[in-house]
Formats: C-alpha cells, sequence, structure tokens
C-alpha cells in the first residue's frame, strides 16, 4: 500500500487519538510495561476492518520497538545492566517469542483470556502480599543457578509474547523480582533490553511479510519514544517503590481487560 495511501484512510481525530494512545502507551511500557494494553486495542478500533491481523500487529510492533529501545537506552545509561543476566534473558526471550509465534496459529485462542487472567490476578496478589518485595535490589542466586532461571523467564515470557503479548513487560518484571529478588527498578533495565528483542523480532516477521502501515507506524513510534524516554526518567528519579505501584495499577486495567474477554466468550 502507497505511503499516504494508509492516512487517507483516517480522519484526522483519529489519528490524533492514535498518537495519544502511543505517547502513554509508551510512558506506561518505559515504567513498568504492560503498553500493548493501550496501544493495540486503539489499532484495533481505528484502523479499517479489513485491515489485515499482520498489518495492525505489525504496525503496532512499530511504535513498540521505538518506544522500547529509547526507554532501554535511557535505562542503562544510568543503571548498567548485568551480562550475567542481561544475555541469557535476551537471547532466550528472543528464541522463545519465536517459538510463541510459531505456535501461536496451533494453541486455541479462547483458552488463552481465561489462563491469562489466572497468571495476571496471582501475580497482583502474590505483589500484594509482600509490599516490600522488590523496593530492595538483593540479588538470591549466584552461578549456573543464576543463569538457568534468568534463561527460563525469557524463554517462557518469550513464548507467551510471541502467542499472544499484552502485559509482556510485567511479566518479565514479576519474575525477576520475584525469582532472582532483583528490585522493581533493576528488574526494569532487563525487561526492556528482553522486551525490545522481541519486538525487533516480531516486527521483522511482519515486515517479511508486507504487511506493515510503516508511514503510520512510524509516527505512532515519534509519540511512543517521547512517552517512553519521560516515562524512563521519571522511573529512574523515583526508584522501585514508584515502579511498584504503576505495576499495580497496570495489572488491575490489564485483569480487568481479560475478565471482559472471558465474559465475552462465555456469552
Amino acid at each position: 500500500m502507497p505511503l499516504l495511501a494508509e492516512l487517507t484512510q483516517l480522519t484526522a481525530l483519529t489519528l490524533v487519538l492514535l498518537l495519544a494512545a502511543a505517547f502513554v502507551a509508551g510512558w506506561v511500557d518505559a515504567v513498568v510495561g504492560g503498553g500493548g494494553l493501550i496501544q493495540l486495542p486503539a489499532l484495533l478500533t481505528a484502523l479499517p476492518a479489513d485491515a489485515p491481523t499482520g498489518a495492525v500487529l505489525g504496525t503496532n510492533k512499530v511504535a513498540s520497538a521505538a518506544g522500547t529501545a529509547v526507554a532501554s537506552l535511557t535505562y542503562v545509561r544510568r543503571l548498567p545492566p548485568i551480562a550475567r543476566t542481561v544475555i541469557p534473558l535476551v537471547l532466550c526471550a528472543l528464541a522463545g517469542s519465536a517459538v510463541g509465534a510459531a505456535l501461536a496459529s496451533t494453541l486455541p485462542r479462547d483458552w488463552l483470556a481465561p489462563v491469562v487472567l489466572v497468571a495476571v490476578l496471582a501475580v497482583g496478589a502474590f505483589t500484594l502480599q509482600r509490599p516490600a518485595m522488590g523496593l530492595v535490589h538483593a540479588p538470591r542466586h549466584e552461578g549456573r543457578g543464576h543463569v538457568l532461571r534468568t534463561a527460563a523467564i525469557g524463554a517462557g515470557v518469550g513464548v507467551y509474547d510471541g502467542a499472544l503479548g499484552p502485559g509482556t513487560g510485567s511479566f518479565f518484571i514479576i519474575l525477576m523480582v520475584g525469582v532472582l529478588g532483583y528490585g522493581f527498578l533493576e528488574a526494569s533495565v532487563h525487561a526492556k533490553l528482553a522486551n525490545l528483542t522481541t519486538n525487533i523480532g516480531a516486527l521483522l516477521v511482519f515486515g517479511l511479510q508486507g504487511e506493515v502501515w510503516w508511514l503510520l507506524g512510524g509516527m505512532m513510534a515519534l509519540a511512543n519514544l517521547l512517552g517512553g524516554y519521560l516515562g524512563a526518567r521519571l522511573a529512574l528519579r523515583l526508584g522501585s517503590r514508584f515502579v511498584r505501584s504503576v505495576f499495580l495499577v497496570v495489572t488491575g486495567v490489564l485483569a480487568l481487560r481479560l475478565a471482559a474477554d472471558t465474559v465475552a466468550l462465555l456469552t
């Protein structure tokens, strides 16, 4: 599709709302992950009904990858990642996302929302019951045990991202906090790098399929990038307690959305 032809299918108000959604999604993603809860539904609503699924998902990944990239850079400049954590996390997340994408078409979609809903509710309850969890960075594993646990987190969440996606950053963070003993802020640094990897991998697939709306995706990428930059700076300034609070809010919103999807499937 010619680049300008993309925008002629959208009203000016729709375009402004999409840019606003991309900005907010970038901010949320930078702080705690879960920006897809805002940006992807906005695209599903705004794009024409006959737009291919690949166009929606691919355009979403253009914006998400840009915002995650600038957030990752902002974090890394202030809080360098740990090599023994980031390497297995990123590599296994990339492999996991490829497996998830390959399996996506074979999984019953009706099962996904209820399963993820249970996981999100469990994560939220687990975090609420431990008010001090993640406020202090206190890694509890070393050597091979640390690498294996980190690789398992990357692979598991990567598969989820490839197959479904919403809340990927939040799952990365809570598993690193709960399993590895990382602080919310330190977990966010590594989660951003892993999420950036899965976004780029998915974008390459959609790009090769030729279904991405590049002009719209580029405009949303700029808005997402600005939101990501501001969100990352605020998280670094306010610390793990702030990130934990935003995490709980995003988890609650994700649970509500999944609950609504589950009810819709049952009715």
